[in-house]
């Protein structure tokens, strides 16, 4: 990923974490989960990954979780994401961080990989950022769901 891209990536993930941390303040909704995951993939016009993962939330609740991202585009690569990391907001109980997010991204890597995203699902937004190795490229809009396992 280019240091422009980052940069780009990184103004947009603060925007948007500035955004939802004040709707979830206002909404009441605040209970503090994050995810821990890992994730694999390939892509050809059609995207798909498929990986695990484990929600914990503050108040000692855990979760192990499914993922699966889908997506059409205009993208082509094969990638793996290992150890990434997720915080959700406006979350009222675990069960809320549950569903399919709303998912669009641009990517390019080669050997190392990067993502930063923030999907939405109604009030519950998910920041994920995390690394891999892989070789991608393209743009992409799908959805990433998460499953009780």
């Amino acid at each position: 990923m280019t240091r422009s891209t980052r940069k780009i990536l990184g103004a947009a993930l603060l925007l948007t974490l500035t955004a939802a941390s004040a709707t979830a303040g206002a909404a009441g909704a605040n209970l503090d989960c994050k995810l821990r995951f890992s994730l694999s993939g390939w892509s050809a016009i059609l995207e798909h990954s498929e990986g695990k993962g484990v929600v914990t939330c503050e108040n000692g609740q855990r979760m192990a979780v499914k993922i699966s991202a889908k997506g059409v585009g205009l993208t082509a690569g094969k990638s793996r994401v290992d150890n990434g990391s997720g915080t959700f907001t406006d979350v009222r109980t675990i069960d809320d961080v549950l569903g399919s997010y709303a998912r669009g991204e641009a990517h390019a890597g080669i050997v190392k990989s990067g993502t930063a995203q923030v999907l939405t699902k109604g009030t519950v937004s998910l920041a994920l950022a995390g690394s891999g190795q892989g070789i991608d490229l393209g743009i992409a809009v799908g959805d990433f769901t998460i499953e009780r396992e």
